[in-house]
């Protein structure tokens, strides 16, 4: 087990729009929104070791300020896709231009996503699991009880906090170092080119087919907010409740 430097800064690039086609269907826990979720990320950071760039698609501009554009601690990225392929090539191309050093964590994060605090530690621990490439804090409950995964094996590793188990697929929310990510472009851009939305599950079982280990902590650190879907062991209703809950 690699032990990682706490002082090392990640990137965390962050992804919003107006109108989302790929979100539409999605079930919801009762008072979610985009903006909370925001308000989450901001209050579970630790400004000393973070770096963020919000990335923000205005194809379907609405009258409405975003709230992202209101904030002026962090940088705003503009682009003009209109779909969550289209942004995330984009994002790639932005990614991929600022040269960082190779062993930089990159931190691609969706706008429907809730932290507890303390993830960043659990994010840099997850980088000293031997032969991890990518790091997912979202548990999937659909790995425990899809017929898909009925005959799913997992390895089991520990760190200073939490255990962990390696994972077949995640969203396109992941961290990774920046030489993965030069190392596997082609591969991310490939599952995104020439469609609406990322084929992000064919997209990791391909990363596991070269080699590429993916893991997630259990229970889960951050999660999807897609109803029935949420990491288990942690009651992230609390958070949309009123009045709102910071989850500790």
């Amino acid at each position: 087990m690699l032990f990682w430097n706490k002082k090392k800064k990640i990137h965390l690039f962050v992804r919003h729009c107006h109108v989302s086609d790929v979100s539409q269907h999605k079930g919801r826990i009762a008072g979610f929104s985009r903006q909370k979720c925001h308000e989450n990320l901001l209050e579970t950071i630790d400004r000393q070791r973070i770096e963020i760039t919000f990335l923000l698609d205005t194809f379907h501009s609405i009258k409405e300020p975003h709230f992202i554009t209101e904030q002026t601690e962090f940088p705003v990225v503009e682009i003009k896709e209109g779909s969550e392929a289209g942004s995330f090539l984009r994002l790639l191309d932005y990614v991929v231009s600022l040269n960082l050093d190779e062993d930089t964590i990159v931190y691609f994060l969706e706008d429907d996503y809730l932290h507890k605090k303390g993830w960043i530690d659990i994010l840099l621990e997850g980088f000293t699991v031997d032969h991890a490439s990518y790091v997912t804090l979202f548990d999937h409950r659909d790995k425990y009880h899809l017929p898909l995964y009925h005959d799913l094996q997992s390895k089991i590793f520990y760190t200073n906090s939490c255990h962990w188990r390696t994972t077949p697929s995640t969203t396109n929310t992941y961290a990774m170092r920046y030489k993965t990510l030069q190392e596997h472009l082609e591969i991310h851009k490939k599952f995104s080119q020439s469609r609406r939305i990322t084929a992000d599950h064919e997209k990791f079982l391909e990363l596991g087919k070269r080699g590429a280990q993916l893991i997630s902590p259990l229970p889960g650190w951050s999660t999807h907010i897609d109803a029935g879907n949420t990491s288990p062991c942690v009651e992230w209703e609390s958070f949309f409740s009123k009045p709102a809950v910071v989850i500790n």
